[in-house]
């Protein structure tokens, strides 16, 4: 059975999903619609990706009745009121990271989902990579021993990027970059809350955080450091250090296509494209696809691999990162 899916936003994560899903079976995955704010956009992604139906509102994607699940690729600070929009129509929404600006509107999102009784999932991709899934086998195995330290680094220069450095866009290292370095510590962690949250960084002159250094205190005496920023490139690997060895994820932990593990290194290519992409390795954007597809025909709300209360956890901790930074946008006064 196909899973029928609509495509909210024709920007260029929302092209580079749409080529992901065309790496999968047609008679699993189909998009059969797009929407954006400008007719005349939606129609022109359309006609690339060879989509049946094009609408100039999301409103109208809204009301469509042939659609399953619903792709948001909107602007951070869009996903609150988009998100609302499509599950009051009772539609299933795959929405992209960060699934909301705060803590709060992370709570009514969740909230919404559950009142309208549909699935609801924050596209963290990383986590359902082929390569993440062994990670979580080899540390459920204890591999490497036990978890003592966590590193994770994300840096790449996007101060050119207007929707990067803008604070009504939400913009800023964390939301945009930096999540993936936290998300991968609670995914090593299995979810547990840190038992601390320090955080340092500097803010642009817009407001945004450029950079921040975030060391999370776990029990047991076990810690993690997420560097990030978005004037410079670094060296963007991670690395799990245990009592019995290491796991290393080389560049680009984001969307890993390797593991070094105690030294020896296993590939995990993802498929080739068949259009151009906007982002590295954006096939691999069909994993979180096909968990999508499995929760969906088993009748799920939520992933067990990326919860609501991940996407909860790990937007707490990037809200008490801001704070301390000094990060504060308008829908935190709301």
């Amino acid at each position: 059975m196909a899973i029928r899916w609509g495509i909210c936003s024709a920007g260029k994560i929302s092209n580079d999903f749409t080529v992901a899903l065309k790496t999968l079976p047609p008679e699993q995955h189909q998009v059969v619609a797009v929407a954006a704010r400008d007719l005349k956009r939606a129609q022109e992604f359309a006609q690339k990706h060879s989509i049946p139906r094009a609408y100039g509102s999301y409103d109208e994607l809204a009301k469509d009745p042939e659609i399953d699940v619903v792709y948001v690729g909107t602007i951070h600070p869009r996903h609150l009121s988009v998100g609302a929009l499509f599950m009051n129509a009772k539609k299933n929404i795959l929405c992209e990271k960060p699934l909301a600006m705060n803590l709060k509107e992370v709570q009514e999102m969740i909230v919404t989902a559950k009142k309208n009784d549909v699935f609801l999932m924050e596209a963290v991709w990383t986590r359902f990579f082929p390569a993440s899934v062994e990670i979580s086998r080899l540390l459920s195995q204890k591999e490497v021993g036990e978890v003592k330290v966590v590193h994770a680094d994300f840096g790449v220069p996007l101060m050119h990027v207007v929707r990067a450095v803008q604070k009504d866009l939400g913009g800023g290292a964390l939301l945009d970059i930096c999540i993936y370095c936290l998300q991968f510590v609670l995914m090593v962690f299995n979810g547990e809350k840190p038992e601390c949250v320090q955080a340092t960084g500097f803010c642009l002159d817009t407001g945004v955080d450029e950079a921040m250094i975030i060391t999370l205190k776990f029990s047991g005496h076990r810690m993690a450091v997420c560097t990030c920023t978005i004037a410079a490139e670094l060296p963007n690997e991670a690395i799990i250090v245990g009592t019995k060895g290491t796991i290393k994820i080389p560049a680009h932990m984001w969307c890993p296509t390797s593991l070094i593990v105690n030294g020896v290194e296993t590939q995990y290519p993802v498929p080739e494209p068949s259009l151009p992409l906007n982002f590295i390795n954006s096939t691999g954007m069909r994993y979180e696809a096909e968990e999508v597809r499995r929760c969906l025909l088993k009748g799920l709300k939520e992933s067990s691999r990326m919860s609501h209360a991940d996407s909860a956890l790990l937007t707490e901790i990037m809200d008490e990162a801001r704070r301390q930074v000094g990060v504060v946008y308008s829908q935190d006064s709301q």
